[in-house]
């Protein structure tokens, strides 16, 4: 495979964030919510008494807001909740006599509490509102707290704030980076914790994740945007480069690469890509990310092209090939998949309806993306008669004999025989 465009990977390696984080929730643990005031006034510039958002401050939101954008929130929310629905409609309880007198079963319990990450930063991310909320609701939660950053005038941005209560928020606090993980794990004087914690953020956010993960669930380390296009001689280099620099304005740090199966393809793209910069309004983040981690790969057959794009496992897979939906079952590790030019991953960054909290890293060799699932235990039960107590007994009491576990053996013959031990 020959390699047209190689990452550049910066030498200093990744910002070691460890120790500060783990300082920041020790002392969110310690001191509540005049640590996250403090924090507060130190990393977001604002002052503010109350954390918790008001109805009053919904209100004025909605006011803010155009009529249009208020109905593709609720479009979006739409799409999205229809989604999760039918995701649901998937996890079944049932209850199956396995054996004579054995009954197994299953049950689906939503978790009761969850806390939902908002990201603030550039930009105002209200569908990540949407992904993290309406999935927990539509399985069953009943208590979504969120945690989002505020602006610079000490409120949430007005778009993320009637997404999120679109969405079926709960509680919604002004609340971000690291601390806002520290307080739905542990809980503060206005903020009670949580069960289990998702949403995307930054890498403070993601470390206090991984920090806090034991003492609740969390769905997944998201890290830097990724996306992979697959795409042959029949592909379109306008709708590639798009797809490219859509992913790369997202982060500095954003992966985004092409694998090809035609040279002249990958030539036309790096050169449409620089076109695209001329007139992209984000060109300081998407050409440093280009520049920096972009990558576009030759290879000799579209099989080639396919083991790269499972050993990459991508966050986003688009393949823009003649025969996108005849080869989808090929690939297994991807975040999500788009067949076909017309799939562009943006439609389900936004609307479409799917998730796109997706594993980043390598990690969709193990995991998906979040999902109804995410928010939902399976759990199993059993009730067990006499009769099925006389098939499964011989062999439990041998077992637990040779493993030398007597209280074990004890507890299933009384139920056999009568007696605590064999004679």
């Amino acid at each position: 495979m020959e390699i047209l465009k190689q990452e550049e990977l910066n030498s200093g390696g990744e910002v070691m964030v460890e120790n500060a984080v783990s300082a920041i929730i020790q002392r969110v643990r310690q001191d509540g919510d005049a640590a996250l005031k403090s924090y507060l006034r130190q990393f977001d510039k604002v002052d503010i008494e109350e954390l918790r958002v008001q109805e009053s401050d919904i209100q004025k939101a909605q006011s803010q807001l155009p009529q249009t954008m208020i109905e593709d929130i609720q479009f979006s929310v739409k799409r999205i909740r229809a989604f999760a629905q039918a995701q649901r409609q998937t996890l079944l309880e049932f209850e199956q006599e396995m054996i004579p007198g054995v009954y197994l079963g299953q049950r689906v319990i939503p978790i009761e509490t969850v806390g939902a990450y908002v990201p603030g930063g550039r930009y105002p991310l209200l569908s990540s509102a949407q992904m993290a909320i309406i999935p927990a609701k539509v399985a069953g939660v009943s208590n979504v707290k969120v945690c989002t950053p505020p602006t610079k005038t000490g409120e949430v941005h007005p778009a993320v704030l009637v997404a999120a209560h679109l969405s079926g928020a709960n509680e919604i606090y002004r609340v971000g980076g690291a601390q806002a993980i520290a307080a739905l794990a542990y809980g503060t004087e206005s903020i009670a914790p949580v069960n289990k914690i998702t949403g995307p953020g930054n890498l403070y956010v993601t470390e206090a994740k991984r920090q806090v993960h034991g003492q609740v669930g969390i769905d997944l380390l998201a890290g830097p945007s990724e996306v992979l296009v697959v795409a042959d001689q029949f592909a379109n280099p306008v709708y590639v480069a798009s797809d490219l620099l859509a992913q790369a304005e997202h982060d500095i740090n954003a992966r985004v690469a092409l694998v090809t199966t035609d040279r002249t393809l990958g030539m036309a793209v790096l050169r449409e890509i620089e076109e695209q910069l001329k007139t992209l309004p984000t060109a300081n983040i998407a050409r440093f990310s280009w520049e920096r981690r972009g990558q576009v790969f030759l290879a000799d057959s579209l099989e080639e092209a396919i083991l790269l794009v499972n050993e990459w496992a991508p966050e986003h897979l688009h393949v823009q090939t003649i025969n996108a939906y005849d080869i989808k079952d090929q690939f297994i590790n991807y975040g999500s998949l788009f067949l076909g030019e017309l799939s562009s991953v943006v439609y389900a960054d936004k609307v479409c309806g799917t998730n796109h909290i997706l594993p980043t890293r390598g990690a969709a060799k193990y995991t998906g993306g979040v999902w109804v699932g995410t928010f939902l235990k399976v759990v199993t039960y059993q009730k067990i008669e006499q009769q099925g107590v006389d098939v499964l007994a011989p062999h439990c009491v041998r077992q637990s004999s040779q493993e030398g576990l007597i209280g074990h053996l004890r507890s299933a013959n009384v139920r056999w025989s009568g007696k605590l031990d064999v004679k």
